[in-house]
C-alpha cells in the first residue's frame, strides 16, 4: 500500500498551484492496484452511449434543457420561528454574492447552463458528477466539472473520504482534497463509493436497439428483395425483360408518378411484398428500446417525440408529469448537494440555493383551472370578490369585501 500511503501524505498538502505544477507521472494501473477496488460502475464505455444512441442522447438532452431553465439562486435563511418558517422568510442575495457569482459563471470559459448540462451528463451516463474547486487566496472563485469516469474516490477509516485522484491525460493521476471537490451521485446499494449509473440497468436494451438500427441499416445496403413479384405463364427472354423494365420505370419512376395504374399483359400476376417477420422484429426492438429508455430517465415517450395517437392535452399532461415526477425531485437532489458540498466554503451556514421554477409553463395552472379555484375560494367564503381582484391586478368594487353572494359550494 505505498501508493496510498504516498497519496495520503500528498493530500492534505495540495493547494491551487501545487496542482497545477505537480509533476507525479504514476499509472492509472498502479493506482488501482493499490486502491485494490477497480471502478466498475463507472466505466468508459458507458459514456459511449451518448453519441451512439439517439434515445440514450434525446432522453438526456430533455433532462438537461429542463434543469437549464429554472435559474438557481442563492438565500439566506432569515426570521425567527420554527426551521420551516425562516426556510419560507429566505432572502435573495442576488447577483453579487461570491456563491451567487460562482453559480452564474463557473469558470472563465463555461456558463451556468454548461455546467449544468455536463453535471446531468454525468449522472445520465456514470452516474455521479465531480466538480473541481479552484481557489484564490482560499476562496472558491472557479468550478470545473470532471469527467466521472476517471475519478476515483480515496476512503478514509475516520473522515470516510480522505480525498479524490483523478486518470488525467497520460495516466497522470491528480489527487484532490476532500473539501475542493463536489460530489454528486446516486444511491448505489452495492457500493457506497461509487454512482450506479442509470446506463448499468439500461445498457442491454440500449444495445438492442442499436444492433436493431445497425442490422436494419446492413438489409439496406445489402438488400436484393423486390418490392414486388410479377409471374408470368412463360419464360420472358432477355430482350423481353429488358423491354419490360424500361417500360415500366418510364411509366411509374419517379415521384410524380407514384400509384398509376398499371397494365399487364396476359398470363401476368403482380404480388405486393408486405413486411416480413424480421421488419416486424426490428420495429418491436426500437419500440422496446424506447420505452426502457422513457422508464429509466423518467422521460415520458410524448416529451421524446414519440407523439403517435397522442392528443394536445395529453401531451401538457406529459409535460407536467415529467416536471412534478422527474424534474422536481432532481432540482431538490442537486439543491441538497450544493448544501452538502459547496455552500459550506462560503463561512455562511444560513446559506441556501434553490432552483426557481416559478416561471416554468409546465407547472403553471391552466386559465381554466385558475377560474375554477377562485371560483370556489370566493363560494365557500376563503377569498372576497375584492381579494381575488387584487390576485387579478383588477380595482376593488364597493359591494367586494363581504361575503359572496352565492350560495357556498355543497
Amino acid at each position: 500500500m505505498k501508493l496510498m500511503e504516498t497519496l495520503g501524505k500528498a493530500l492534505p498538502r495540495l493547494n491551487r498551484r501545487e496542482r497545477a505544477i505537480r509533476t507525479a507521472r504514476p499509472q492509472a494501473e498502479i493506482w488501482e492496484q493499490g486502491l485494490g477496488l477497480p471502478p466498475p460502475w463507472a466505466p468508459a464505455t458507458y459514456g459511449e452511449y451518448y453519441p451512439r444512441s439517439a434515445l440514450v442522447y434525446s432522453a438526456i438532452r430533455v433532462r438537461q434543457d429542463a434543469i437549464v431553465r429554472a435559474p438557481l439562486k442563492v438565500y439566506r435563511r432569515g426570521g425567527a420561528g420554527n426551521p420551516a418558517a425562516r426556510e419560507r422568510a429566505a432572502i435573495p442575495l442576488g447577483p453579487d454574492h461570491p456563491a451567487q457569482r460562482l453559480l452564474d459563471r463557473p469558470n472563465p470559459f463555461w456558463t451556468r447552463g454548461d455546467l449544468w448540462r455536463a453535471t446531468e451528463t454525468s449522472l445520465g451516463l456514470w452516474g455521479a458528477a465531480f466538480w473541481g474547486l479552484e481557489r484564490r487566496d482560499g476562496e472558491v472563485v472557479e468550478i470545473w466539472p470532471l469527467r466521472s469516469d476517471r475519478m476515483r474516490v480515496v476512503p478514509d477509516e475516520n473522515a470516510y473520504v480522505k480525498g479524490f485522484v483523478y486518470v488525467g491525460a497520460g495516466h497522470t493521476l491528480v489527487p484532490y482534497v476532500a473539501e475542493d471537490v463536489v460530489w454528486i451521485r446516486y444511491f448505489n446499494p452495492l457500493d457506497e463509493l461509487a454512482g450506479l449509473s442509470p446506463m448499468a440497468p439500461l445498457r442491454l436494451s440500449a444495445d438492442m436497439g442499436i444492433e436493431a438500427l445497425r442490422a436494419n441499416r446492413n438489409n439496406l445496403s445489402n438488400d436484393s428483395t423486390p418490392g414486388m413479384i410479377i409471374e408470368t405463364m412463360d419464360t420472358p427472354t432477355d430482350y423481353e425483360l429488358k423491354e419490360f423494365y424500361e417500360r415500366w420505370e418510364a411509366r411509374y419512376q419517379g415521384v410524380d408518378r407514384v400509384r398509376r395504374p398499371a397494365l399487364l399483359g396476359s398470363g401476368m400476376r403482380a404480388t405486393n411484398l408486405g413486411f416480413s417477420p424480421k421488419d416486424m422484429e426490428y420495429i418491436q426492438s426500437l419500440r422496446w428500446s424506447l420505452e426502457d429508455v422513457c422508464r429509466v430517465f423518467g422521460v415520458p415517450k410524448a416529451i421524446l417525440g414519440d407523439t403517435e395517437r397522442i392528443a394536445f392535452s395529453n401531451f401538457r399532461t406529459a409535460r407536467r408529469v415529467f416536471w412534478e415526477d422527474t424534474i422536481l425531485p432532481q432540482l431538490t437532489f442537486y439543491q441538497e448537494a450544493l448544501r452538502q458540498w459547496l455552500l459550506p466554503h462560503f463561512g455562511d451556514p444560513s446559506l441556501l440555493a434553490e432552483f426557481d421554477v416559478s416561471e416554468i409553463d409546465a407547472l403553471r395552472e391552466s386559465e381554466n383551472d385558475r377560474a375554477e379555484r377562485r371560483r370556489k375560494y370566493v363560494a365557500s367564503g376563503i377569498l372576497t370578490i375584492n381579494e381575488v381582484r387584487e390576485e387579478m391586478n383588477l380595482a376593488p368594487v364597493s359591494w367586494g369585501n363581504g361575503p359572496s353572494p352565492k350560495s357556498p359550494l355543497p
